[in-house]
């Protein structure tokens, strides 16, 4: 399966760090567009020059860890498209150019299915997605998440419980799932 990943949920970096994490260990093919590194560049530069250069370098890892992640949107593609919010036909572009099967965002309502379904592309939310990963594979998920949340509690010199860490990530129903006996 391939999955294009929507800006915003490429900079929280929890969040990004277990969806590569999973992509990674085989579970999906990432893809992104330069555009879309570039907005979350943007958004990460509100934090002043260290944000944008963290990012920056972020943005560096990614691409060496995904080298065939990366695929430019037709801007023909993207002239033919309609999207409630215009800001995001790149993103739909991506996934068509890309041959994905899914648009991971946290902005649902901006990717309607009457918009999508004729690409043969859905959208999901990505506790939706990682639910339903964790569903068929718990060893797998439980593994990235566990790894991501080690180097979370490194960062931070502090512990980090795992249902606060996976709510701030919007990942309500993952942490649940994770947190149940």
């Amino acid at each position: 399966m391939k999955a294009v990943l929507d800006a915003c949920v490429l900079y929280p970096t929890v969040l990004r760090e277990i969806l590569t994490g999973l992509a990674a260990r085989g579970g999906f093919t990432p893809l992104w567009s330069p555009r879309i590194l570039g907005e979350w560049e943007h958004a990460a530069a509100r934090l002043g020059p260290k944000g944008a250069a963290i990012a920056a370098g972020e943005i560096a890892l990614l691409r060496a860890g995904f080298p065939h992640a990366e695929c430019a949107a037709d801007p023909a593609l993207e002239a033919r498209l309609h999207l409630p919010d215009p800001a995001d036909t790149h993103v739909l572009a991506t996934a068509i150019a890309g041959g994905a099967d899914v648009i991971i965002t946290l902005n649902l309502r901006d990717f309607p299915t009457r918009a999508l379904a004729p690409e043969g592309i859905a959208a999901r939310s990505p506790d939706d997605f990682l639910m339903a990963f964790w569903l068929a594979d718990p060893k797998l998920v439980g593994a990235v998440v566990a790894k991501v949340q080690t180097r979370t509690e490194t960062i931070s010199g502090r512990p980090q419980p795992l249902r606060a860490l996976l709510r701030r990530a919007k990942l309500p129903r993952l942490g649940k799932a994770l947190a149940s006996p």
